[in-house]
């Protein structure tokens, strides 16, 4: 089995609980996510199945978008509702506050990972570091808020907020929201958090495990979508005759090459008469194979 499943992942489950348990419902041999969710976290997951897997990259460079939930006042450890509370402080902050806090964030901006997170440092992931009590020091990332609008805010002594983010991959959403906090003075953590798309996966077309479940059942592969669907790299198409040479790792020449773009050094979508054989990238004005997938 080839392609992509847009899944809906429940609270509880790894990004990895999710694979294992698509990888034994296909028998597909091979399988990765598109993008990380947390396991409080619900919402869109891609699972690329057998040979999709070789362009997971491609996915997961896409932007995200998100409907958070922040609750202001109280601090954890591990910036959302499932860590140790760290601190509780009752916020003085209106709700035009907190919108005219979120313009600060909108933009290039830089984070510092949080230390439970699936980041390395010295061959260990942080997580590991934090079991351990062990803080250590952490490089800023570079990310892009492109979007926050608030949705919905609820007055209560320590007032809850829902927000809609569109963001650049590897946004911590739950290190926005301990940042925001910090910026307001009273600290902050994620107290929800679902994913609304990844790229061109939406939550209106993504299948529970139940559905899932259900329809391989009865044989039915209709979710499966094709591997190279939702991506938004520019596409090339060489001719037939060129086709052999492609599945060979041979480059063509940019004359025989009907492209979007030329000679950029971002990859592309190659096709022939019509049908996906996948990633090219130019050197020296020629197509050269890059990931041949037919």
């Amino acid at each position: 089995m080839d392609g992509i499943i847009n899944v809906l992942k429940p609270v509880g489950m790894t990004s990895t609980d999710v694979v294992r348990w698509l990888l034994r419902k296909t028998k597909a041999g091979k399988a990765g996510h598109i993008g990380t969710l947390d396991p409080g976290a619900a919402g869109v997951l891609p699972i690329c199945l057998g040979k999709a897997t070789r362009l997971a990259e491609y996915h997961s460079d896409q932007g995200k978008s998100y409907r958070a939930e922040i609750t202001l006042g109280i601090t954890t450890d591990t910036q959302d509702a499932f860590g140790q509370e760290l601190s509780r402080i009752v916020p003085i902050v209106s709700r035009e506050q907190f919108v005219n806090t979120l313009e600060n964030f909108l933009g290039v901006i830089e984070q510092e990972p949080p230390m439970y997170s699936a980041v390395r440092k010295n061959g260990r992931h942080l997580y590991e570091y934090a079991r351990q009590g062990i803080d250590v020091a952490r490089e800023k990332r570079q990310v892009e808020i492109k979007r926050l609008d608030l949705v919905e805010w609820h007055e209560e002594t320590f007032p809850r907020v829902l927000f809609d983010v569109e963001c650049s991959k590897g946004t911590y959403i739950r290190t926005l929201c301990h940042d925001i906090g910090v910026a307001l003075g009273c600290g902050a953590h994620m107290s929800f958090l679902l994913r609304l798309g990844a790229g061109k996966f939406t939550l209106d077309s993504a299948y529970t495990l139940e559905e899932i479940d259900q329809t391989l059942a009865g044989g039915d592969e209709h979710m499966l979508l094709a591997p190279e669907w939702g991506l938004t790299l520019p596409k090339a198409s060489i001719p037939a005759y060129r086709l052999a040479a492609f599945r060979n790792g041979l480059s063509t020449g940019g004359d025989l090459v009907d492209a979007e773009v030329y000679g950029e050094q971002l990859p592309v979508q190659v096709f022939c008469a019509g049908r996906f054989i996948g990633i090219g990238n130019w050197e020296n004005g020629c197509l050269c194979p890059n990931k041949v997938m037919g």
